[in-house]
């Protein structure tokens, strides 16, 4: 019989080393798994992280290993490459950070072994991703296990597949499951034993034969239908020789229907079901990506109370554990690789084999619907002849893989919809932030409607929109200033446009939680986007998150946005209360308000502010309060400093009707010599570029920045910008500006009329 050896601890670590060690080193760290060399170099901003090859080593006794005849470790991931070493003799190499992959150690074993891990997260230009906005910890970050098994067993060296497929069909009230198991060494005396079982336990099929593809059916089958009945049943088939047992797998799945209407939308079991969600990376402040069970269901269960019913998870293969817990759930998953902002002409392999792994390892799970191609890979042009046949490879291989699931992509809001690569997939998804990088909240309907209108054949989505917040706060939010006021206010708009127009066949936040992004240095708190509807910790929820709450969940509550927003200014200040309840009612000190309904959940109330009151707002049952406070002078600890910013906007002088450096970019180049400050401004980063040697010329329509191409389309959405903010964010593609270069822009800035 197979057996499992959790092994993460015990470890040894060493940052330092130059090579593979001979014998166990004393002075090395000692670790248990799951470890990141990066939990805190990789979210305190600087882009300064350690990335290179870092070694994990381990002594352990051939006795204290499983006494089989095979003994394989199983690594669930190692992030981003890395080489498995037993007494001295490398044995396997693997590409790829977030899949499982397996090794088989037998004939290296000894009665005393020494196991290393050499793990490498360096620059490269062959496995993804090398360019993205997030963090890439380097480390052994999830569980490494060694399995024993018989010489003949179920396989564990195709791309770490479990060694079972089930593909459910369900026909009419019944379902027929095919089964197919892959076995290493099978011999003309083995037999199967193909069982089902219901989520009770009780077996509702089963046969025995010499055959590694058996169809069973289940009468009646009870379906799973989402949130509201997640219903998994379990296939388990065991390898006989005679009444032995030689060796075992199960896998539970889902029997399931569903389709994509590019005008109703999505369907799931023949019933309109809208997928209204989020994406999530799985980091964690302080572990980065070396997280637990218990984080996993923590995410889950905050998932679950905003309402949503999908999850794309992003922008890469995720634990297993977690796919369980989204099976058991009943969410509706998209899944996808990291083939993600720049297409690398060497990487095409590692596309195929981390989305053959993706594929072959999660094949089982009911929660999964779609299988993400890429995403924003047309930064650097949508054209490439070679980016097109990797789409198209991509699109076939997992056509040839599964045939029960569609395919898609996240496409970057400047590529233009006429995109011969947006054809290549079942689905396309848009990511676009109009309301936050650059344009206005208006922006996003229309956009959808002229891409329906236009190609109304084609089922489009909204893969990532949102806008970063954080304990900033003001009563007149604008697009830019990280505040909570502006997130909630543009998430309100965004719902109200998006969740209005059936034909968008699946919405998901960007994002679920704050996370880890080292190369960023915007809105107060460097290292970290800052989009989520959730801090990176886990414990406070944005005034955002209920915004989706009042939509999503049926769960009856109340919740008075601003909390964290105490000291005001204004005789009159606005409070907004979000509710899935039909009416609510406002009280200050106990003196009632008023009443409000509001058809889209938001409930705005203008309260009389004088010296201290208390809040409370009550929808039937549900209660919540909070405080607000007089002040003769704006609180600071409201306004946003950027850390590490060379200017912030409240150090800019802006004479009434006159530009300055907070002034959008687009309405700069309105003005005639508005333009010649910014040509001036141009020359002087394209001299930085070539010092830097990090511009090319395209021929296409633009030149590319750290491989970004400058479009027309890209200039357009960055017109939203102030120049203030653009180079605070010029960090990103390793561009800067000094205090003494924007102060003399500013200086010119303001001797120009505003056009009105």
């Amino acid at each position: 019989m197979r057996n499992i050896l959790g092994f993460n601890s015990g470890w040894f670590f060493s940052k330092d080393a130059a090579n593979v060690p001979s014998a166990l080193p004393a002075d090395w760290e000692s670790v248990n798994l799951p470890h990141s060399w990066n939990a805190t170099d990789g979210q305190d901003g600087g882009n300064d992280y350690h990335r290179g090859t870092c070694y994990y080593a381990k002594q352990v006794s051939r006795a204290d290993l499983p006494q089989t005849d095979r003994v394989y470790l199983e690594i669930k991931g190692a992030n981003s490459s890395a080489e498995v070493y037993v007494n001295g003799s490398k044995i396997k190499s693997h590409d790829g950070g977030y899949s499982t992959w397996r090794v088989d150690m037998t004939d290296n074993l000894k009665d005393t072994n020494l196991i290393v891990i050499a793990v490498d997260n360096s620059p490269n230009d062959r496995v993804y991703p090398q360019m993205a906005d997030f963090t890439f910890y380097g480390g052994l970050y999830r569980d490494v296990n060694v399995i024993g098994v018989s010489s003949s067993h179920f396989d564990l060296d195709y791309y770490g597949a479990p060694g079972i497929k089930v593909t459910p069909e369900v026909k009419g009230s019944d379902a027929e499951i095919d089964i197919k198991v892959f076995v290493t060494n099978k011999k003309d005396s083995h037999t199967f034993r193909y069982t089902v079982t219901d989520a009770d336990g009780n077996v509702v099929a089963s046969k025995t034969t010499d055959d590694t593809d058996e169809d069973l059916d289940i009468k009646g089958v009870h379906l799973w239908n989402g949130k509201k009945d997640p219903y998994l049943y379990t296939a388990t088939v065991e390898l006989l020789e005679g009444d032995t047992v030689l060796d075992n797998v199960s896998a539970r799945f889902g029997c399931r229907t569903f389709k994509v209407d590019p005008e109703k939308g999505f369907f799931l079991n023949g019933e309109s079901y809208p997928l209204r969600g989020v994406s999530r990376h799985q980091d964690r402040l302080g572990l980065g990506n070396a997280i637990l069970p218990e984080h996993h269901e923590e995410d889950i269960e905050l998932i679950l109370e905003v309402g949503a019913n999908t999850i794309r998870l992003a922008h890469y293969q995720h634990d297993q554990y977690f796919y369980d817990l989204c099976d058991e759930k009943g969410l509706v998953i998209w899944a996808e690789i990291p083939y993600i902002s720049k297409h690398l002409p060497d990487g095409r392999e590692n596309t195929i084999s981390q989305m053959t792994e993706l594929v072959a390892q999660n094949y089982n799970h009911a929660s999964i619907f779609f299988w993400g191609l890429s995403n924003e890979i047309t930064m650097g042009g949508a054209e490439d002849p070679d980016l097109i046949e990797n789409h198209k490879i991509l699109n076939d291989l997992v056509h040839k893989m599964d045939k029960t699931r569609l395919t898609t992509i996240a496409v970057v809001s400047m590529c233009g919809i006429d995109a011969s690569y947006i054809k290549i997939p079942d689905l396309v998804s848009y990511n676009h932030y109009f309301g936050w990088y650059g344009g206005d909240t208006t922006m996003n309907g229309p956009w959808f409607d002229k891409f329906h209108a236009k190609y109304p054949d084609i089922p489009i989505g909204m893969s990532e929109y949102g806008c970063e917040a954080l304990n900033w706060h003001n009563s007149n939010p604008s697009q830019g200033d990280y505040s909570e006021e502006y997130q909630a206010f543009y998430h309100e708009e965004l719902i109200k446009q998006l969740f209005s127009r059936p034909y968008i066949w699946a919405t998901h936040v960007w994002n679920m939680f704050d996370f880890g992004a080292d190369a960023r240095a915007e809105g107060g708190e460097n290292g970290q986007n800052h989009k989520g509807l959730v801090t990176f910790d886990r414990k406070y929820k944005k005034d955002s998150f209920y915004a989706y709450k009042a939509w999503l969940s049926d769960k009856p509550f109340v919740h008075l946005c601003g909390k964290r927003y105490i000291d005001r200014v204004e005789d009159t200040t606005k409070v907004t209360v979000y509710s899935n309840q039909p009416e609510v009612e406002l009280f200050a000190n106990g003196k009632s308000l008023g009443k409000k309904t509001a058809a889209d959940h938001f409930f705005y109330f203008d309260v009389p502010n004088a010296g201290e009151t208390t809040l409370t707002a009550v929808a039937g049952e549900y209660k919540d309060e909070s405080v607000i406070r007089k002040v003769d002078k704006f609180n600071e600890d409201y306004l946003l400093r950027e850390k590490g910013a060379v200017l912030n906007w409240f150090d800019v002088t802006e004479p009434e009707g006159r530009l300055s450096l907070n002034t959008p970019i687009g309405e700069v180049m309105k003005t005639f010599k508005g333009k010649l400050v910014m040509v001036s401004v141009g020359i002087m980063l394209m001299k930085q570029l070539k010092a830097k040697s990090k511009s090319k010329e395209s021929g296409s329509g633009g030149f590319s920045v750290s491989g970004f191409k400058i479009t027309p389309d890209l200039m357009k959405m960055i017109g939203g910008f102030s120049l203030l903010r653009a180079s605070n964010m010029m960090g990103m593609i390793n561009l800067s500006v000094t205090k003494e270069q924007l102060l003399d822009i500013n200086k010119k800035l303001n001797k120009i009329k505003k056009k009105n």
